[in-house]
């Protein structure tokens, strides 16, 4: 056990044990990809990041390798990447978990901690995998963002808060803003949704109160993303 946490790199690397490294990094990053896809299976991800995850393991390990003990050569890198940045940043917070997740078995290959970066990657992925089937942190009842468009003579205060009580458990008025030069009111609750309703129902509803606006109900996790709402 203990030859299995020593590195397997010497002080000047061979062909064999470079070669060790890489494999052994795509092998983890492939594993690190699957778990995110396993976790990722119901809500949906994205191929790309899929990919990354593959390859974030690998070059990290490169990165670590060509710095070695050279003090300059690591002041130099870090001055090359901080002039690059993700051009966007991901929409879940896991996702960046997974980033620093790839990026941490990416540094324990590098340094050549080839059981570290194993016994890590396991351990985590059962982790995770329990926290998925047992459905950790997911909440009971489903949280909407609901965005009604009120024309400027109706009272947007009274217009739908019968519906909103049949349909939801409880819900609260975030925002109000006028749009077309002060024609239209813009409203935005934050509804928590009582399970089995119809939701077409309930926007078939406030369609009648609001003379056939808009309407538009998303999930509160998408609020930043697809909305922008100020807090």
């Amino acid at each position: 056990m203990d030859k299995l946490l020593t590195s397997v790199l010497s002080d000047t690397f061979t062909f064999g044990e470079v070669i060790i490294v890489l494999l052994s990094s795509l092998v983890l990053g492939f594993a690190i990809s699957l778990l995110y896809i396993f976790t990722h299976r119901k809500t949906g991800y994205t191929p790309s990041f899929a990919i990354t995850l593959v390859m974030l393991p690998a070059i990290i390990a490169v990165i670590i390798m060509l710095i070695g003990n050279n003090v300059a050569r690591a002041f130099s890198l870090a001055g090359a990447f901080t002039i690059i940045r993700f051009r966007s940043a991901p929409a879940d917070p896991k996702d960046i978990a997974y980033v620093f997740f790839t990026l941490a078995a990416g540094l324990a290959l590098g340094l050549g901690f080839i059981g570290y970066a194993v016994i890590f990657t396991v351990v985590l992925a059962v982790t995770l995998i329990i926290m998925e089937m047992f459905k950790y942190g997911v909440p009971k009842t489903e949280h909407f963002i609901l965005k009604v468009t009120v024309p400027e003579n109706l009272n947007y205060q009274d217009l739908i808060t019968d519906i909103l009580k049949e349909y939801s458990t409880s819900y609260r008025l975030k925002k109000v803003k006028t749009v077309d030069f002060g024609a239209l009111f813009e409203t935005v609750y934050y509804v928590e949704l009582k399970k089995g309703i119809d939701q077409k129902e309930m926007i078939d509803k406030i369609r009648t109160r609001n003379g056939n606006l808009n309407v538009q109900l998303v999930f509160r996790e998408y609020e930043d993303k697809l909305y922008q709402i100020d807090p």
